[in-house]
């Protein structure tokens, strides 16, 4: 049996009095997209942080492909990569040096070819000598996920990854990650807004609300347990009066 990729088990962060994440336990298989839904302040971007070792769990454990974050962490974090739409790159550095400078920083082999190869896939390379500062929105993040596959990563971690791309380029970018977990043993942990897309695009999903993991299931099959129609009406409903959601 495949080792999972990420094991997170009774995981919980206190803010003083404030109970961020509560006793929350899931896993990310191999090959595997995982959503993690949840309106603002419901506890997923603390989850991510804490998985990605910035933030430190006030108990729990996180395993990256069997590495203990908290013991093993520069192993853990090397099979670790990440993007999201508030977590910009240096402004004042070219794509080329961005990608350079972050190749290095992992230790990538042959950076120079997997740099040409990563910036065909996301096709940034007219971009290659431009300041990343005064490129678009889109154009930033489709650097931003050029990066995050520059290490071939074990473990990929999307926050709203394709929230400032039109509807085809993130289409192409979906099926770019989806390619990428297909042809390898990786996962992805993947949190958005958009219920279209987790649903075509996530094998399971993972609600929380104020810290905690509610349901979980297929998002094509779960609204239907729960007598909605799919997956945005579950999310509002999740979202408006979480402690009566019931499976029908």
């Amino acid at each position: 049996m495949e080792r999972n990729i990420l094991e997170v088990t009774s995981l919980s962060k206190n803010y003083g009095g404030t109970e961020a994440v509560k006793n929350i336990s899931f896993a990310v298989r191999p090959r595997e997209i995982v959503g993690l839904l949840g309106p603002n302040g419901a506890g997923k971007t603390t989850t991510i942080d804490m998985v990605l070792g910035v933030l430190k769990p006030t108990d729990g454990s996180i395993l990256i492909g069997g590495r203990d974050v908290a013991s093993d962490r520069s192993e853990a974090l090397a099979l670790t990569n990440f993007a999201a739409v508030y977590a910009q790159l240096p402004g004042n550095l070219t794509v080329y040096q961005n990608l350079k400078f972050f190749g290095l920083l992992y230790g990538v082999p042959h950076l120079e070819r997997k740099m040409r190869d990563v910036m065909a896939d996301f096709d940034i390379e007219r971009f290659k000598n431009i300041k990343y500062g005064v490129l678009s929105s889109g154009e930033q993040t489709r650097v931003s996920l050029a990066k995050a596959m520059l290490n071939d990563p074990h473990l990929l971690l999307l926050d709203e990854p394709t929230a400032s791309l039109d509807p085809s380029t993130a289409e192409i970018i979906r099926k770019k990650i989806r390619d990428h977990i297909s042809g390898n043993t990786a996962g992805v942990l993947w949190t958005s807004h958009n219920m279209y897309e987790v649903t075509d695009v996530c094998d399971r999903v993972l609600f929380l609300s104020h810290g905690e993991i509610l349901l979980e299931g297929d998002p094509k099959v779960l609204p239907r347990q729960y007598g909605k129609k799919n997956l945005e009406e579950l999310f509002i409903a999740v979202t408006r009066e979480p402690l009566i959601v019931e499976s029908v």
